[in-house]
């Protein structure tokens, strides 16, 4: 029988279908943070209920902590009572819970897969757009809102209409020093910030089976950003060979038994799409973000485009302080961000240390590099990576979202220009009046060393 992946999955978790309405789907993990919650549980306690299934719910504080002495009291207050929210929330309802210091706390989308919580053929949520980042692994991840939240706490079902489906192959090998946020970044500059609405995507091709685990979800995560309900790869033997030994995969004849099924997620050969996009990864090159969202992107090496007349294009360059046909390589920039669930993952390290290595940090450069959980901090270490960066002149932080939005102490100052590694850049989300250019985390390496934008591909 003809099916996609998604539907294979979607299918088997339907509850019931109901007649000119939503799908009834069952969800196998809700994953819980500090700031799209605390409503939730209000919505349970005013109405009595508990937690239908609360060894199924994992919460962690990631948005609001801070990235630096997190022994201590958080100090912004409207932080502290966020994170001290979904604390007593989790105690009150009976669920997991890794909060700050924790050896297993970090960015949720960066502990879900480390921990194996994130598996192939599940049905993941969380009140969070970038919940995309687990369809990596081969499930249905999507993001919810707070009174979808609520619904899952209590019933551990939702309601949601079934989007379409669009595969997007990339065939073909990527160039030197091009990786996984180049090829998204691409597609974004392609299919622009909208060009996915309404589809949940499938990566396919030679170029994506290619990628490692982190590679791919970091693909999946930026998902999201051109207007896609969510985005997946198959699972195959990069996928097992990840997740195995995981401390919440499958163990043993269990393991046997799931990677026999997770063999079988796999779009068939005669399967058929709602749309279908295809990119040639030779096409891709380094790329960076010139505008305020994160389809305005170029090749490092381009010019930024002379064709767009829009009110909103000139609004956006008005606020970047760039203009039409104007390049960015050698433009000085005065921070890095390294991390986010988009690229803070110990691969992304490995990538930014390679980089630096025997180098040093411009000095007038404000570099984070903010591992995406206290797992990535301790492979950092393990492997000698903190020395390489630290000889550079870098410092490594603690665990959190960090820089990739204003919601902590890591904010990007009003008209500074930021090369950032995380998701967004629309305006003021790194911090008031703050300038944000997408990037690799070998772009920003390459910016941080020589305080200006760089091609990677010069100093590899």
């Amino acid at each position: 029988m003809a099916n996609t992946l998604f539907d294979k999955i979607w299918d088997a978790h339907v509850v019931q279908l109901i007649e000119d309405g939503p799908t009834q789907l069952y969800i196998d993990r809700l994953y819980c943070h500090e700031v799209t919650s605390p409503q939730a549980f209000a919505g349970l306690r005013a109405r009595g209920l508990k937690c239908f299934r609360p060894r199924r719910i994992f919460c962690i504080p990631d948005h609001n902590i801070p990235t630096h002495d997190q022994h201590e009291t958080i100090a912004d207050p409207i932080s502290k009572i966020q994170v001290d929210t979904l604390e007593k929330n989790a105690s009150d309802f009976g669920l997991n819970y890794f909060g700050m210091m924790h050896p297993k706390n970090g960015i949720i989308h960066v502990v879900g897969p480390e921990e194996g919580l994130t598996l192939p053929g599940m049905t993941i949520v969380c009140g969070d757009s970038h919940t995309s980042t687990h369809g990596a692994v081969g499930a249905v991840a999507f993001g919810i809102g707070t009174s979808e939240v609520e619904m899952v706490l209590a019933s551990q079902c939702i309601l949601q209409a079934k989007p379409r489906t669009m595969r997007m192959t990339v065939d073909g090998e990527l160039g030197k020093g091009v990786t996984a946020k180049d090829m998204a970044l691409y597609m974004m500059m392609k299919m622009t910030t909208g060009g996915a609405t309404g589809y949940f995507v499938e990566y396919a091709g030679s170029a994506v089976r290619s990628l490692t685990m982190e590679g791919r979800l970091t693909l999946c995560n930026l998902s999201i950003e051109m207007g896609a309900r969510g985005g997946m790869i198959a699972p195959d033997e990069t996928t097992f060979a990840y997740l195995k030994g995981r401390e919440y995969a499958p163990k043993g004849e269990v393991w046997d038994k799931a990677v026999a099924y997770w063999k079988t997620l796999k779009s068939t050969e005669d399967a058929i799409f709602d749309k279908e996009v295809i990119f040639r990864a030779e096409d891709i090159q380094p790329m960076i973000t010139y505008g305020t969202n994160p389809g305005m992107g170029i090749g490092i090496t381009d010019a930024i485009p002379t064709d767009n007349t829009s009110a909103s294009f000139a609004k956006s360059l008005n606020y970047m302080g760039f203009k039409p046909g104007e390049k960015l390589l050698g433009k000085k920039i005065d921070y890095v961000f390294l991390g986010a669930c988009t690229n803070g993952r110990i691969e992304d390290f490995r990538i930014f240390a390679s980089m630096v290595k025997g180098k040093k940090k411009a000095a007038d450069v404000v570099a984070w590099l903010v591992p995406g959980s206290w797992m990535v901090k301790r492979q950092i270490e393990a492997e000698g990576l903190d020395e390489i960066l630290h000889e550079s002149g870098f410092e490594i932080r603690q665990p959190g979202c960090s820089a990739c939005l204003a919601m902590n102490d890591d904010k990007i100052p009003a008209g500074k220009y930021a090369v950032s590694t995380s998701n967004r850049n629309f305006e003021g989300r790194q911090g008031p009046g703050s300038r944000t250019m997408l990037a690799s985390p070998l772009v920003a390496a390459a910016a941080a060393i020589t305080g200006r934008i760089t091609d990677p591909r010069d100093l590899i």
